[in-house]
């Protein structure tokens, strides 16, 4: 299924006013996970109130201990600063990466802005070496203006 294919149902589940919020993100990342071969870890961090730091809300895939990442730590703790979009094709020729597992070999990290603020972002792990593309991104940027559209 391509990842275009895929929106109608994205918008869908947003739309589900019979789950609330956090349901609503985990039924993504569920989709996201089982729709696409090469994203093992699908999760949304957000702003954890008025600290310098991300909060885990919502995942599918291998069980993390990260769920709470300082500003300016690891790629997710990266993007919270810059605001930027932050694909890894390789975790390991990354200083400032913090390994969730061993089996993790890349990393795309987009920022979700509310307002215009940066207030999460989705982070997608991949045991696949060097898949993500711009079409991933322009997708999963198109996932985060859906998002928050409901926050």
């Amino acid at each position: 299924m391509s990842l275009n294919d895929l929106k109608p149902e994205v918008t869908a589940i947003l739309q589900n006013n019979d789950l609330d919020t956090t349901d609503r993100l985990h039924a993504i990342c569920k989709l996201l996970q089982e729709s696409i071969d090469y994203y093992d870890w699908v999760g949304f961090y957000f702003k954890n109130g008025d600290k310098e730091e991300l909060k885990l809300r919502t995942y599918v895939g291998e069980e993390t201990d990260h769920k709470i990442i300082p500003f300016g730590k690891g790629i997710c703790g990266q993007v919270a600063l810059s605001n930027e979009n932050f694909v890894v094709p390789d975790v390991q020729a990354q200083d400032n990466y913090i390994a969730c597992s061993i089996n993790v070999k890349s990393e795309i990290v987009v920022p979700l802005f509310k307002n215009g603020e940066n207030i999460g972002q989705i982070d997608i792990d991949s045991e696949t070496p060097d898949p993500f593309t711009e079409k991933d991104e322009r997708f999963l940027e198109f996932i985060n203006q859906e998002v928050a559209k409901i926050l």
